[in-house]
């Protein structure tokens, strides 16, 4: 099992020593991190935390997932690499078609 964790549905007022503080009582932090949005400098409601064993992590995983943190129910599971994610996403989609320019859809330009 990989130690680092991934946690959501976080209030936008949780810091990063709230998400510390929360899994140290579960075992040894190595590191959190919290994302935030690159234009509001606000929180994106999800972080990451890696604890310094698997053990610790399960432990961390049985503990607070589906707890109340700050108004809300947190998420509590093991992070996956970026190349496994799957699902609804954003990001940019190749469409065929489509229509657009000056020239109308269906009609005679000549």
């Amino acid at each position: 099992m990989n130690n680092k964790l991934f946690v959501g549905n976080l209030s936008f007022n949780v810091t990063e020593n709230d998400l510390n503080d929360a899994f140290a009582a579960h075992g040894t932090v190595t590191e959190t991190n919290l994302m935030v949005d690159r234009t509001t400098n606000g929180s994106r409601g999800f972080g990451f935390v890696t604890m310094s064993t698997a053990e610790e992590a399960q432990k961390a995983i049985d503990s607070l997932n589906g707890t109340d943190m700050a108004g809300r129910a947190i998420t509590v599971s093991v992070a996956r690499p970026r190349g496994e994610r799957t699902g609804a996403g954003g990001g940019r989609r190749a469409y065929s078609g489509g229509g657009g320019g000056y020239g109308g859809h269906g009609r005679n330009r000549y």
